[in-house]
């Protein structure tokens, strides 16, 4: 009877307690109460980020209390009315860090992380798409921060929190914290060491949490370069001398000396390939030709990560991936690099970068400069005076590539040029209805809709540009690249593919495979095309291109593998720890059969995928934090 006394005694100074935590400090619960809130209708409305179990939805549901808790800790260290003010400042750049989560994640299905805020230079190219990308449901997110000041001026706080209760508080929020990092562990092993997945982490941590995470590892790999000593480099060679596939005998050297003209194709995915309009037209018809007529691969895929377009450039120069977070282009530009541009100086090429675009966009004149390139033909080299040539994004494709053939057939032979498209760029719309060569797709995605247009825009362009080539006759010399450099549809736009597909919906299988980009290379004399079934990505572009000019890569560092070797790594890693090979599919914690798209019922046989996968790119970020390949010469 006592003991029944006692715990009726202890359950009612709880509830006391609640109750006069409740009453004396209103507003702290107010505001976590609305952050908590707020957090969950972006996991729901903004996020795609569907729980796969009970305990997934558990965590979901309580991974932005102890944040919440935490930061709204800080105002107990304030009295009066000068709490609640606290209180809303602090509620305010939480909303305003999330609405630019979901801003972010709407276009490229990806959250912030500490180096992109670096890249200003970046930022006044994107206003007008910035605009396209709100929509009224962001009121959700912002719109009480117009309320709230209104309502709080009429509020009077007194008093001042005991240091008892500040340190409660920020007990509570240590305890949530680990109890959902336990559950978390739980679900995802080695969740913080080995997760290349930022949806993963935000999935298991929540968004704060996430941000917190990603300031400290921001801290850890500012310090690497300098703490680096060249040792974590033998690992790296050994892996990649035991990786490396010797070419085709065949191939090798067989185009020494001719030019080459590498073709980055803005936004496009392989999904378009041979797809017709509403109107019956083909949307790509001068790409599917080309396909038709040169060296082929359908099963490549792009490698990017938050880097995007500069993250296929760095790949093509590196046979490396960029980074999981930033652009390495920014966060890395100073590293030694052995870069195509210069190992083919051996050969006397002369590289060029032509790209209608501010120069300092991506930060590629520093990177340039620094890894070889002799000239780069930005947007002061070009004429942008006509508004009817323009898009918001820079010049039109057409007059890009027109422009740019008196500047190409100036350069000294033999060279390497790359040329950077921009028309096919979101949010995909054309200036006049006079550019809208093929009707828009019709699903509930704006985006989506638009995107075939400004496709086939691209796609007039390379025609106009491949027949310019011709008649100079620099096209019968030269080994002619193209590769999509991304995808250009995100999955917030997942609905609306799947309804474009014929599907009911789309498995994380099939969001894998629609990262496939188009990749072929035109040699010179070539009439008869030829399809490759092996599966590639970007990092194999830079060894298939020195091997056919015969350059050796043998002691080279790079994850690609030439695409036209008899025995290659017949694989594609995404930057988030996706894998592709020619029999299975891993992504998701799920493998699949890579034909079937069927989940295979043994999921061990993955096992050593994801770990090679993970082993890549940890080995990956080390060259880059660390710049071990200054130290290469000494070893």
């Amino acid at each position: 009877m006592n003991h029944t006394n006692q715990s009726k005694g202890k359950l009612e100074r709880f509830r006391h307690a609640a109750s006069d935590s409740f009453r004396t400090h209103r507003l702290f619960w107010m505001f976590t109460i609305l952050l908590w809130t707020k957090s969950l209708i972006a996991y729901q409305f903004f996020f795609n980020m569907p729980p796969e179990n009970a305990v997934q939805a558990f965590i979901l549901f309580i991974n932005p209390l102890s944040f919440t808790l935490f930061l709204f800790a800080f105002s107990f260290f304030f009295g009066g009315n000068k709490r609640k003010w606290a209180l809303y400042g602090l509620y305010t750049v939480s909303s305003l860090i999330l609405f630019a989560d979901t801003t972010y994640y709407r276009e490229f299905t990806d959250f912030l992380t500490v180096p992109l805020l670096f890249q200003s230079s970046n930022l006044e190219t994107l206003s007008s798409s910035f605009l396209s990308l709100l929509e009224w449901k962001d009121l959700l997110l912002l719109g009480d921060l117009v309320v709230l000041p209104f309502l709080l001026w009429k509020i009077k706080e007194t008093g001042k929190a005991s240091q008892r209760r500040v340190l409660l508080t920020f007990g509570a929020a240590a305890a949530v914290f680990g109890f959902n990092l336990v559950l978390a562990e739980t679900e995802r092993p080695e969740l913080l060491t080995r997760s290349f997945d930022r949806e993963l982490l935000v999935k298991n941590l929540g968004t704060f949490n996430f941000h917190v995470y990603d300031a400290m590892l921001q801290t850890k790999t500012s310090a690497q370069k300098a703490l680096a000593d060249g040792s974590e480099l033998d690992e790296v060679e050994n892996y990649t001398r035991q990786n490396y596939a010797a070419p085709d005998p065949d191939m090798f050297g067989k185009y020494k000396g001719k030019n080459v003209i590498a073709i980055s194709l803005e936004s496009t995915q392989s999904f378009t390939h041979n797809m017709k309009a509403s109107n019956g037209e083909y949307i790509t018809p001068n790409l599917n030709k080309l396909i038709d007529e040169s060296h082929f691969w359908p099963n490549y895929y792009h490698t990017t990560g938050q880097g995007k377009t500069s993250d296929s450039e760095f790949a093509l120069d590196n046979s490396l991936y960029g980074l999981s977070r930033g652009g390495v282009y920014f966060t890395n530009a100073d590293n030694e690099y052995d870069a195509l541009p210069s190992v083919i100086k051996e050969d006397n090429y002369y590289s060029a970068v032509f790209h209608a675009n501010n120069k300092s966009f991506w930060n590629r004149d520093q990177m340039y400069q620094n890894i070889g390139v002799d000239e780069f033909f930005d947007e002061k080299s070009y004429d942008l005076g006509d508004p009817a040539n323009m898009t918001e994004w820079g010049l039109l494709d057409d007059e890009f590539f027109l422009q740019s053939v008196p500047m190409l057939e100036e350069l000294p032979e033999p060279y390497f040029a790359k040329f950077i498209t921009l028309t096919n760029h979101f949010p995909f719309t054309m200036p006049s209805a006079d550019h809208e060569l093929v009707p828009k797709f019709e699903t509930n995605s704006t985006t989506l809709n638009n995107f075939p247009q400004a496709l086939a825009y691209q796609d007039y362009a390379l025609g106009l540009f491949i027949d310019e080539l011709k008649k100079n006759g620099t096209w019968d010399d030269t080994i002619f690249v193209v590769y999509g450099d991304h995808n250009g549809i995100s999955t917030n736009h997942n609905a609306a593919m799947a309804d474009l597909l014929g599907k009911d919906e789309l498995t994380p299988y099939d969001v894998a495979k629609l990262q496939s980009v188009p990749f072929a290379i035109h040699l010179p004399g070539q009439d008869k095309g030829e399809v490759h079934e092996t599966v590639g990505s970007h990092v194999d572009m830079n060894p298939t291109i020195q091997h056919l000019l015969g350059f050796d890569t043998s002691d080279q560092i790079g994850f690609g593998n030439d695409l036209f070797a008899p025995e290659r790594n017949d694989r594609a890693i995404f930057r988030d720890g996706t894998i592709v090979t020619s029999d299975y599919l891993f992504t998701q914690s799920t493998c699949y059969d890579a034909e079937t798209g069927e989940v295979v019922d043994d999921a061990k046989v993955c096992t050593p995928l994801e770990d090679e996968a993970n082993k890549v790119l940890e080995m990956n970020d080390k060259i880059i934090y660390s710049d071990l390949l200054r130290f290469k010469d000494n070893n």
